[in-house]
């Protein structure tokens, strides 16, 4: 959305996306999210915010290259990332992901800003940042921001020092781990979050789905092909961990189209779902 605002400040025109399923006329990034209208508060899962997930990947699958999404995208992702962003109550993201794409101020455009509030929205979604061991530091300039508001979702009895961004934690703890359940559930009483984007990374978007917690999958296919090690450390699909038991059914929703990148929008089963290593832990706990 910033990059549309700004296209629209300097006269250039705003990328259009075709429309592939269901077919349509082409439409700007800015429409595209408007249509969708996610901070318009219909019914919401019951005691959890809507969790939407969006994430990229290439053709064959790699979430990243070099460590980083970034090379994945081009300027109709990058736009369609910060759209997504200027609709939602939250930004949920891993502790690992905010460090290596070194995450500032969610929504830095004052022009999207104000956006939000005509939208009823506040001014900046309340930045979630889910951590095991709460071991963040500079390499986060988001939380050096004192504009922004960080949730920061831990089963950690830790604290960071205050200073900069407003900082709240979300301590949902259950056998040592993070109770996602149970966290989202205290965004939603706590916050007013109805509506959470999940942007990664691989491990927990593979958490919330084991845990049936996704809604929605937004998905950039970038046409790229990277091979590379199949380990999973080095290579890391969108999702990763333990095999999901059973897989999570989708429902494609539309299709959009920018030059060879395609944009796809899914409807993730409610069904309840366990990993098999979250069934083996429950059975080893008893």
């Amino acid at each position: 959305m910033p990059a549309c605002c700004r296209d629209v400040v300097r006269g250039e025109q705003p990328t259009r996306l075709q429309r592939l399923s269901p077919p349509g006329v082409p439409a700007t990034i800015a429409e595209i999210v408007e249509e969708l209208g996610l901070w318009q508060r219909g019914p919401a899962p019951a005691g959890r915010p809507r969790t939407l997930l969006n994430m990229v990947s290439t053709v064959d699958g790699r979430a990243s290259l070099q460590g980083r999404s970034a090379p994945l995208s081009g300027s109709a992702d990058r736009a369609l990332f910060h759209g997504l962003r200027a609709a939602v109550d939250a930004v949920l993201v891993g502790a690992g992901t905010a460090r290596a794409e070194r995450y500032g101020r969610i929504i830095p455009s004052e022009a999207v800003r104000r956006l939000r509030l005509r939208r009823g929205l506040r001014e900046e979604p309340l930045a979630c940042i889910v951590s095991g061991s709460l071991a963040l530091g500079g390499e986060i300039p988001l939380l050096a921001e004192p504009a922004a508001r960080v949730a920061l979702l831990t089963p950690s009895r830790a604290t960071l020092p205050a200073g900069g961004a407003q900082l709240a934690y979300v301590r949902a703890r259950q056998q040592g781990s993070l109770d996602l359940r149970a966290a989202l559930r205290e965004l939603r009483e706590r916050f007013d979050v109805r509506t959470v984007l999940c942007e990664g990374g691989p491990h927990l978007a593979a958490q919330l789905l084991a845990a049936g917690l996704v809604d929605e999958l937004f998905l950039t296919l970038s046409p790229l092909l990277a091979a590379g090690p199949q380990d999973g450390a080095q290579a890391p699909r969108i999702l990763a961990g333990a095999e999901l038991e059973p897989p999570a059914p989708l429902r494609l929703l539309g299709v959009l189209g920018s030059d060879s990148q395609l944009f796809l929008r899914y409807e993730v089963s409610a069904r309840e779902r366990v990993s098999r290593e979250t069934m083996l832990s429950s059975s080893l706990a008893r």
